[in-house]
């Protein structure tokens, strides 16, 4: 009798220990078609309440419409012009607020000392809002390009910085006492320990770093006057009411945001072939 009420506690667990193997994993090429598919539903929709009138056109024109105007831009060249601009600023900005994020992180995370001098100044100024100190930068450097790159290297610094300092401080520190242990020097510790276990958290950083940095170069382009760029570019279509352009540059930033973020993510697999991704 008591084997006969065993066997019937067990056989639930039995029948979903049998659903979880039966259960496949999802394919990378079912993951692809979905990331492919949620934005498509999104536009198709827009363009659908948009043409029925259930959205107001004036606000909201069809995606087809955005299109059209990104196209006429391409053929007129302004949308070359304008990004020739903007990508020089974000790439000078990003290299210029990156490479002291890690730099300043990896010293701040393997000394005790930098972080206590460190950590307290980035605490403070990192929650302040980055558009309430863009005044800040026109006073000191004034209207042109370098204050562009200094206001994007701003922002692409303090999550570099901050996944940087997080990467290497939450590397276990039985690695750095075995490297210590065969003797390793300050440099080969760095390279061999402290570079490799921070790396996942720098590429996060990276990639924050890179998207903030098209914040910032959105603001300062707006409000810097300097009259190009794809963040001059969407005010001054708001100012014309040109709603089809505006949303046309607001696309742009949305593209190459992404493209960034790929980008990011393939270095970011080549430089860390022994992180598992799904």
């Amino acid at each position: 009798m008591s084997a006969t009420v065993e066997t019937a506690k067990a056989q639930p667990a039995v029948m979903a220990a049998k659903q979880i193997k039966q259960r496949r994993p999802v394919s990378r090429r079912s993951l692809r078609v979905v990331s492919i598919m949620s934005p498509l539903v999104i536009l198709v929709s827009w363009e659908i309440l948009s043409r029925v009138g259930a959205l107001d056109a004036r606000f909201f024109p069809a995606p087809t419409l955005v299109f059209q105007a990104l196209w006429d831009e391409a053929k007129t060249g302004d949308l070359w012009n304008q990004s020739q601009h903007s990508l020089s600023r974000l790439v000078i900005g990003f290299v210029v607020g990156a490479v002291p994020g890690i730099v300043i992180g990896i010293v701040a995370g393997l000394s005790r000392v930098v972080n206590a001098a460190v950590r307290p100044l980035i605490s403070g100024l990192y929650p302040v809002p980055k558009s309430a100190i863009f005044p800040l930068f026109l006073l000191f450097f004034g209207f042109g390009e370098n204050t562009i790159w200094y206001f994007v290297a701003t922002g692409v610094f303090f999550p570099v910085m901050i996944n940087t300092y997080s990467g290497v401080a939450n590397v276990a520190q039985i690695f750095y006492d075995v490297a210590e242990n065969f003797g390793a020097r300050r440099g080969r510790v760095f390279w061999s320990v402290a570079l490799p276990g921070a790396m996942p958290n720098i590429i996060t950083g990276v990639e924050l770093g890179a998207g903030m940095g098209l914040i910032m170069l959105a603001i300062a382009e707006m409000l810097g006057g300097v009259g190009n760029g794809w963040g001059y570019m969407v005010w001054n279509s708001y100012q014309l009411f040109r709603i089809e352009s505006m949303y046309a540059y607001l696309l742009v930033f949305a593209l190459v945001g992404m493209l960034l973020a790929l980008i990011v993510g393939l270095v970011g697999r080549r430089v860390t072939p022994w992180i598992t991704r799904h």
